[in-house]
């Protein structure tokens, strides 16, 4: 085959592949959309191996690469396909002539719908144990990326995660002081805001989240508005969700008080607790925000909902008083827990900040009620008892730093120890899983309490 020719088979075939995953991942196994792609793929699988006997599809970076041959554009073209393929665990395909449309249609399944490829009913399948279901096919053979998240990282890539974070409050306080000027927030800035804080989630989750509680009140306005963001972000992606409509949900999450912009100043900067008649005022930012976001052009739909919904409760209780609804949305949920989350843990003129232990027992204590039990257990999975970054005193005296959580088990999670029993700095830090060590409660090494990283003269983002 002529190169040129090469070029075009081999990216119509990239582009029927993405094509038949969103298919599949907006309708139903069966549906003729579903299998006029498949089909589709499958005639341009038989062009794509009529002179070759193999062809192997791999992710570099940010490119697509057909055999030896990189897809044009395929960064700008392909992103979300891109992201797909690394959120399910997949760097390298190669399909061999003679390849089934079974075979194929299994494929499609597991990339758009891991937890389907297991016959499982709920979303957030491991994506090893979901690509496991490709083990048995004969003419595919799938390379698995083994973590889905880097871990281990450069002082480069906390720097970078660092510029980051600092940016995205930069922007979110211009996306507020939009909305106070024109009555609107800027959306080219919000959307922009949340891919690339979408790409950061995807890429180094642990780093982001451990920035996310670094903040000073001075900037609680809009580092909360990044954070839960994150967090919803975070949560929607442990739950399967991924591409465009992860992106919707993280800007939901940005938006969620953005209603604030017409609370007066003497009430939203007040120094002490809200009078109820204060209260009655801030309340109004829900109704509010949903307004604006309404009228804001090339805002997702579920913007305004989620502005709207997210003090209401699952009980019934929240507010706008005498709003109910039978089922809260997906990410007004996720956002609600988010946004709690980050109030509670954040240092406030009249508030001090509560640890993450303490936060997440008294979420508990409302599981079910106010918050559904299913997405707080996993919220708690997700960030672990004591998140990574933090700073943690273990039963030895030993000081470490939490590297990742261990989801079985949030209160064990991998830690690095950075000090000894006497609080002196190790020259070369030893990392611990506490998860691999024996229940028996002489052996086995346990986190006491959370520790204030200043009090230590401590950065812990330097030794994730």
């Amino acid at each position: 085959m002529e190169p040129t020719r090469q070029v075009r088979v081999a990216e119509e075939f990239v582009r029927r592949f993405a094509a038949a995953v969103r298919g599949a991942q907006l309708y139903s196994p069966g549906h003729p959309l579903v299998r006029r792609g498949q089909a589709a793929l499958a005639e341009s699988a038989s062009q794509l191996l009529a002179d070759q006997s193999s062809v192997t599809i791999g992710v570099l970076g940010q490119e697509l690469i057909v055999g030896e041959l990189p897809v044009p554009r395929s960064r700008e073209t392909y992103g979300e396909f891109i992201r797909r393929l690394k959120r399910v665990g997949i760097e390298r395909i190669a399909i061999d002539r003679g390849v089934t449309p079974e075979e194929l249609s299994t494929l499609v399944q597991a990339v758009s719908h891991p937890e389907r490829a297991m016959g499982q009913t709920s979303p957030g399948a491991a994506p090893a144990d979901a690509l496991d279901a490709l083990a048995g096919l004969t003419h595919i053979r799938v390379g698995r990326i083994h973590t889905e998240e880097r871990v281990e990282t450069s002082a480069a890539d906390i720097a970078a995660i660092r510029r980051l974070y600092v940016e995205a409050s930069t922007v979110a306080e211009e996306v507020w002081e939009s909305a106070q000027r024109d009555g609107t927030p800027d959306p080219g800035e919000a959307r922009n805001l949340v891919e690339q804080l979408s790409e950061a989630v995807a890429q180094n989750r642990s780093a982001l989240l451990a920035l996310t509680a670094l903040k000073e009140y001075d900037n609680y306005t809009f580092t909360h508005m990044v954070n839960v963001s994150i967090l919803t972000m975070a949560q929607a992606r442990a739950l399967g969700i991924d591409g465009a409509l992860l992106r919707e949900f993280g800007l939901a999450g940005l938006m969620h008080d953005i209603g604030k912009v017409r609370t007066p100043a003497d009430v939203l900067r007040k120094p002490d607790r809200l009078t109820e008649d204060e209260m009655v005022v801030m309340r109004r930012h829900v109704v509010d925000g949903a307004e604006i976001l309404r009228r804001t052009p090339e805002i997702p739909s579920i913007a305004p909902v989620v502005a709207f919904e997210h003090h209401l409760r699952s009980d019934g209780t929240g507010y706008p008083i005498g709003v109910s609804r039978a089922k809260l949305n997906l990410a007004t949920m996720l956002c609600s827990i988010a946004d709690v989350y980050d109030a509670m843990r954040s240092q406030r003129a009249y508030q001090g900040s509560l640890p993450t232990d303490r936060i997440l027992e008294v979420m508990r204590r409302a599981d079910g009620h106010q918050f559904d039990q299913h997405l707080v257990r996993r919220f708690t999975q997700l960030l672990g008892i004591y998140p990574p970054g933090n700073l943690v005193l273990l039963d030895d005296g030993s000081i470490a730093v939490v590297l990742q959580v261990h989801a079985p088990d949030p209160h064990r999670p991998r830690v690095r120890i950075i000090m000894d029993n006497k609080h002196r700095r190790l020259v070369t830090p030893t990392d611990l899983n506490l998860f691999d060590l024996p229940d028996d409660p002489a052996k086995t090494r346990r986190i006491v309490s959370p520790l204030d990283p200043a009090e230590y003269g401590v950065d812990p983002l330097g030794y994730l």
